[in-house]
């Protein structure tokens, strides 16, 4: 039911959510903040549908061109001028630097792992919150980075010998960032604090830290201490001894545990990693936002037959060696994810009956909702600095990121926020994005706090964009394509040009195998190695291991080394990647099946289940962690096979049915899935043809529209 609120109809979910719980946590009276609200709409939504016009126009454009001309080495010049003539590649300005001011530590200093999680979770949105520090010895007695075969596999009673090795690694761990000048942490008997300094035994010899400065506090007492707390390139790692414990024992020190500061920022997602189709949907997600930002969400669940509740972990307090306090901050730094400037939300229609677009909804109330902080009226604070974090993703080029500066600067003119509270993260995943990044910071100058590279969905704008100038590459050989590399490198050497460095993440994307953490510690290195201060891990465990590589690489330093490089250019991030070799038609079919699994997998989570992110298994059975922009890169690219007779649209259709008895055997252990096959009439099954058969024509290949419109009518069935 919508009530009617001046000359917008409200949701009377989303109208009591804010009036009843809301508002009462700020000074803001009822009638001005619905005035203002309505009067942003007003104002912003002939521009947000301007610039989505603008988008279409010049995909018009560039589909024309692909039809009137080939691409390839000789018209590569007429390509680019092109794109210029057209204003989707623009001119770099004058040199600059952002301005961006009272933008927390853990932004500015700290290079550490980054969680993204759903916010519409209240379970996972409270464990990534708390993921800010983690036990490294559960981290990898549990994962594979210790083998878990023979004498060392992970069994159903504690297995000593696999502890060993776990103690092992941890330790040489230690080593490296806290080395002593004689010996290993391995063969420590005792630490004490004596005269202000860390005393180390190894049996009879006294040794000590080859850098005291390494150590800043202490919990216990001096001579019987129950922690110590190391620093190491902005990190904290805390050595914890309890000689009573069933590790404490074992130990030869009495070391319990080595707690690592871990996912130091988390992103809470109201966008790729959720299915929020309508004001019920938003609910949820506004109020653990809100719950958050008061320092006051719980989630009870069940556990091994027990009600376990779950809230934010406090601050973690110690002494230093001259008995004064140190205080750790105990859970991560929050930023939320709102939507695109594509979608509209039935929870409040305008004055016109329309659906608002959900972007300038989320941005109002997101930071209606972090008001609490913004005021530092909880105990349990978010920023210190009193700023709010919004990501702001799939913006095309600098017209949109400007837009986005707008909506943000009249949200807090609205709720009576000082200039700049709120901070921008912008999401560079847009080929319009990438290209013209620099005059794209520009516009956020005194908002930016963090830029990413996001792989999955730059590359499904890569395919849509240039959906007719040729046959695209397969998928498993995309990151091999000239562009990627450029990307990769582009991302972070313009943000060091443009002075981001101690002001703002540069980020990079995830690591989509959660089970495959001894590959994730070989690999993910190479993000803080490329000058990169943060990038994604899928779980609280992936970003104690992740912790690991930040201490191996002081990643300011080698941003220095990179400031006033440039390793790319324009020309690498437009080159297009067509498919250069002749196909099998074994290749052929095992690239279609990996697709429609991949899609219907997804899909049928997404549309009856309502869940927007998750473990899914691939068709190898290795999970991988799949959103809407996994979805978007295989539905584009069947789009783009069918549409250049690599495949037809009757062997997709094919593949798809084949590939949802698959999915069904893959999930028939789910007492509340619904088998995709033999009727194939499911709204799953019909989402997942749209996103392919009508893949072309989807705005710059999103899959939100189809997949709501679906969500939709499986909710209202």
């Amino acid at each position: 039911m919508y009530i009617k609120v001046n000359n917008l109809k409200v949701d009377e979910k989303i109208y009591d959510l804010i009036n009843e719980e809301i508002l009462p946590e700020t000074t803001i009276k009822k009638d001005i903040f619905w005035k203002n609200f309505e009067s942003i709409i007003e104002q912003l939504t002939p521009e947000n549908i301007a610039l989505l016009k603008k988008r279409d126009e010049l995909q018009e454009k560039i589909d024309s061109w692909h039809k009137t001309n080939t691409y390839e080495e000789e018209t590569f010049s007429s390509y680019k001028s092109f794109l210029k003539e057209i204003g989707y590649l623009v001119e770099e300005k004058e040199e600059f630097k952002v301005e961006t001011s009272n933008v927390d530590e853990e932004i500015a200093l700290q290079a550490a792992p980054q969680l993204v999680v759903p916010v519409k979770n209240a379970r996972f949105a409270l464990n990534a919150a708390n993921a800010r520090w983690g036990s490294l010895y559960d981290a990898l007695y549990g994962t594979d980075v210790i083998p878990t075969n023979g004498e060392l596999a992970i069994t159903k009673e504690y297995n000593e010998k696999r502890g060993k090795a776990v103690v092992n690694y941890a330790k040489e761990h230690l080593d490296a960032i806290a080395p002593l000048k004689d010996g290993s942490h391995k063969d420590v008997t005792s630490y004490k604090i004596v005269g202000n300094k860390l005393e180390v035994s190894i049996d009879d010899k006294k040794v000590e830290l080859q850098n005291p400065e390494k150590l800043l506090g202490f919990e216990g007492e001096k001579d019987s201490l129950t922690s110590l707390v190391f620093k190491n390139n902005n990190l904290h790692v805390i050595v914890e001894f309890d000689k009573d414990s069933f590790i404490g024992k074992l130990d030869s020190a009495g070391i319990k545990d080595i707690v690592v500061e871990a996912a130091v920022t988390t992103i809470m997602d109201c966008e790729d990693s959720i299915a929020a189709v309508d004001a019920l949907d938003k609910v949820e997600v506004y109020r653990n936002w809100f719950d958050l930002m008061k320092g006051e969400l719980e989630d009870s669940f069940e556990k091994a037959g027990k009600t376990v509740t779950r809230t934010l972990n406090a601050d973690k307090k110690y002494k230093t060696l001259d008995d004064k306090e140190l205080v750790l901050h105990g859970r991560s730094l929050l930023f939320i994810r709102n939507v695109g400037h594509l979608m509209t939300n039935p929870a409040i229609l305008d004055k016109d009956g329309n659906e608002i677009f959900e972007g300038i909804m989320d941005a109002v109330v997101t930071t209606l909702a972090a008001i609490p902080d913004l005021t530092n009226k909880n105990e349990k604070k978010n920023s210190r600095t009193k700023s709010l974090y919004i990501v702001k993703p799939k913006m095309h080029g600098p017209q949109e990121v400007s837009f986005a500066v707008k909506l943000f600067e009249k949200v807090e003119e609205a709720l009576n926020l000082p200039e700049n509270s709120i901070k921008i993260g912008i999401m560079d995943e847009e080929r319009r994005t990438t290209i013209n990044l620099k005059e794209c910071i520009r516009q956020a100058k005194q908002r930016v706090v963090f830029i990413n590279t996001g792989f999955l969905d730059r590359t499904g704008d890569e395919i849509h964009t240039s959906m007719l100038a040729g046959a695209m590459t397969p998928k498993t050989k995309m990151k091999s394509e000239a562009w990627i590399s450029a990307y990769e490198k582009w991302n972070v050497d313009i943000g060091l040009e443009c002075g981001l460095q101690g002001k703002a993440q540069i980020g990079k994307g995830m690591w989509a195998m959660p089970d495959e953490m001894a590959k994730m510690m070989k690999e993910k290195i190479s993000h803080p190695q490329a000058g990169a201060n943060t990038a994604w891990v899928p779980s609280p465990t992936a970003a104690v291991l992740h912790s690991m590589h930040y201490h191996k690489v002081e990643v300011t330093k080698v941003q220095e080394e990179l400031k006033g490089n440039r390793r790319a250019n324009v020309d690498e991030l437009l080159t297009i990647p067509l498919l250069k070799e002749q196909l099998s038609k074994e290749e052929i079919k095992k690239e279609i099946d990996n697709n429609c699994q991949g899609i219907l997998g997804y899909v049928v989570r997404w549309v009856d289940a309502g869940i927007g992110c998750s473990k899914v298994p691939d068709i190898n059975n290795i999970a991988l962690m799949e959103d809407r922009a996994t979805l978007r890169i295989s539905s584009q690219h069947l789009a783009n096979w069918i549409e250049h007779g690599i495949c037809s649209k009757e062997e997709v259709l094919e593949s798809l049915k084949q590939m949802a008895k698959v999915v069904d055997k893959q999930n028939e252990n789910d007492p509340s899935y619904e088998n995709i096959a033999p009727s194939y009439d499911g709204y799953a099954f019909k989402a997942a043809c749209d996103l392919v058969f009508e893949g072309k024509v989807q705005p710059s290949g999103y899959t939100e529209p189809l997949l709501h419109k679906y969500r939709l009518e499986y909710k209202n069935n």
